[in-house]
């Protein structure tokens, strides 16, 4: 079944896969989604991630992280724009979650960044997600 949200699918499948314990899951491929997956892994997030060819669409192969007791490393990743209500924000307006101990992923001109990567670089764009 195609999904109308791909983004949110993914990031379902992350918040669903962290709260069971699960090390690695596969989510549907995309631009935004491997970009996504890229900063999660440059933030620490995640472990590492791989995209996988198969004869569709393809998938991406996320390997979660855990702390040294088995504790989340992802606590809460929330989608901020939707299809329905798009929210964007310029480099200085930029969120900032938890004090700076959460990041926002951000998709710019540039491709996907977090929000730390858009103040050093001065680039706004659509605020996609945060992440703590």
């Amino acid at each position: 079944m195609a999904t109308s949200d791909p983004i949110a699918d993914m990031l379902t499948r992350i918040r669903n896969a962290v709260r069971i314990g699960h090390k690695r899951l596969h989510a549907k491929r995309s631009k935004v989604c491997l970009g996504i997956a890229r900063v999660l892994k440059e933030e620490g997030y995640i472990t590492d991630f791989d995209s996988i060819d198969d004869t569709n669409q393809g998938e991406i192969r996320i390997d979660l992280k855990y702390g040294e007791r088995g504790e989340m490393v992802i606590q809460n990743l929330k989608r901020v724009s939707r299809p329905s209500c798009r929210v964007y924000r310029g480099a200085e307006d930029l969120p900032s979650v938890l004090d700076g101990l959460g990041i926002v992923i951000v998709s710019t001109s540039r491709g996907v960044l977090s929000d730390r990567q858009c103040r050093e670089q001065n680039v706004g764009g659509e605020l996609l997600c945060t992440v703590w």
